[in-house]
């Protein structure tokens, strides 16, 4: 037990040490967007469906400060998108179809995978990217076919899946915390992500 919490916290204290620069920018992206009326588009699978909701719920409902509702859309929840498009284009499609739909140059298309190999997140991303969108690959093991797809990198470099997930949902919590400081708390010029720097 000693040892998985240990490995754990290694992996947490390395993403912080060589992940910071990524995550910073992705908060300037993010705050860029959602101050100029775009919005996030989010989406996984298994594991990371749940964590691109979850993600989504903290923006639209809050985080830990009471502020106005932000503009984030999980693309794993509608059950009748995913089924149909599923069935009549592939589970490659499904993401995808709805980036088509649903994106605009100004907003910021989020994908998750543990192995940066999912068809599915590529194949949205690569719509996105076409679409003008920023983009954004929360990836691990050594990123994978979407890491040099996407204008932000944040590959965790680990091949055990849970790790790779709880450090995932510790960026994405990460950002959250920030992302409502850089615009919806005061000032502040120490902080990269502060209003005004992005």
């Amino acid at each position: 037990m000693q040892e998985y919490f240990q490995q754990l916290r290694d992996v947490i204290d390395r993403v912080g040490r060589d992940k910071s620069e990524e995550i910073w920018l992705s908060i300037e992206a993010l705050c860029e967007a959602l101050r100029d009326g775009g919005k996030i588009l989010i989406m996984g699978n298994g594991g990371s469906a749940a964590d691109a909701q979850h993600f989504a719920a903290e923006l639209v409902g809050r985080f830990l400060m009471e502020r106005k509702a932000l503009p984030c859309i999980a693309l794993t929840t509608d059950t009748s998108i995913l089924t149909a498009v599923g069935n009549d284009y592939g589970f490659d499609e499904i993401f995808k179809r709805q980036v088509e739909a649903l994106a605009e140059p100004r907003d910021v298309v989020i994908g998750i995978s543990t192995s940066g190999r999912s068809n599915n997140v590529f194949h949205a991303l690569t719509a996105a990217n076409r679409i003008g969108c920023k983009t954004i690959g929360l990836l691990g093991r050594d990123g994978g076919s979407i890491a040099s797809i996407v204008d932000l990198n944040l590959t965790i470099e680990e091949h055990h899946t849970p790790y790779i997930q709880t450090a995932h949902g510790a960026v994405l919590h990460l950002i959250c915390d920030l992302l409502e400081k850089a615009l919806f708390a005061p000032f502040d010029p120490s902080c990269p992500a502060s209003p005004g720097k992005g």
